[in-house]
C-alpha cells in the first residue's frame, strides 16, 4: 500500500458527536473509487450501516469541519451537501460492500490504526491514574511531615527574649 501509513490514516480521523469518524470522500480516495461510487454501494446496502456505523453530519458540523481542514484537496465545484461519516464499525462494514482487494487491504490498515489509537488512549489513561496515585501519596506524605513539624514546634521549649546568652556573640551597638 503506497503512502498508507498509520500517521496518514490518523490525520483522516475526526472526532464528531463523540465518535472517531472518517469522511466518505477520504475513504473513497483511499479505496481509489469515487465518492459517488462509495456512497452508492453504501445506499444499496443501507441495512449494514445503522446510525452508530455511519451518519450524515449536519450543515453546522460540516462548516466546522470545513474550517478545520480548509479547501485542501477540494475538487472542482466542491461538495453540495454534508458528507457521510463512518465510525470504526462502519469502516469495517465497508469491506463487505467494497470487495476489491484494495478495499480489503485499506480496511486492514485502518483497523490497525484504530486499534493503535485505542491502545495509546488506554496507556494514557493508565499513566494518568498512576500519576494521580503518586500525587495522592505525595500529598499524604507531606501532610504527615507538616503535622509532625507542627507537633514538634508545640513541644519545643520557649525562652525569654532577654535571657543571657553564652558563647561568642557579635555585639550590636
Amino acid at each position: 500500500m503506497e503512502n498508507l501509513t498509520p500517521t496518514k490514516i490518523e490525520s483522516l480521523i475526526y472526532l464528531i458527536r463523540g465518535h472517531k469518524v472518517m469522511l466518505d470522500s477520504d475513504l473513497a480516495e483511499l479505496y481509489k473509487v469515487t465518492t459517488g461510487r462509495l456512497n452508492e454501494q453504501v445506499k444499496r446496502n443501507i441495512d449494514r450501516f445503522p446510525s452508530d456505523f455511519m451518519f450524515q453530519i449536519s450543515e453546522k458540523e460540516f462548516a466546522e469541519l470545513h474550517s478545520l481542514i480548509g479547501n485542501e484537496g477540494e475538487k472542482w465545484g466542491g461538495r453540495r451537501k454534508p458528507p457521510l461519516v463512518f465510525t470504526e464499525c462502519g469502516v469495517a462494514m465497508l469491506s463487505s460492500v467494497l470487495s476489491s482487494s484494495r478495499a480489503i487491504q485499506v480496511n486492514i490498515s485502518i483497523m490497525r490504526t484504530f486499534i493503535k489509537m485505542r491502545s495509546f488512549l488506554a496507556m494514557e489513561s493508565g499513566l494518568a491514574e498512576r500519576v494521580g496515585r503518586l500525587e495522592r501519596g505525595t500529598n499524604q506524605l507531606f501532610k504527615a511531615v507538616f503535622e509532625r513539624l507542627d507537633s514538634l514546634e508545640d513541644t519545643l521549649p520557649t525562652y525569654p527574649k532577654d535571657r543571657k546568652r553564652i558563647g561568642i556573640h557579635n555585639k550590636k551597638d
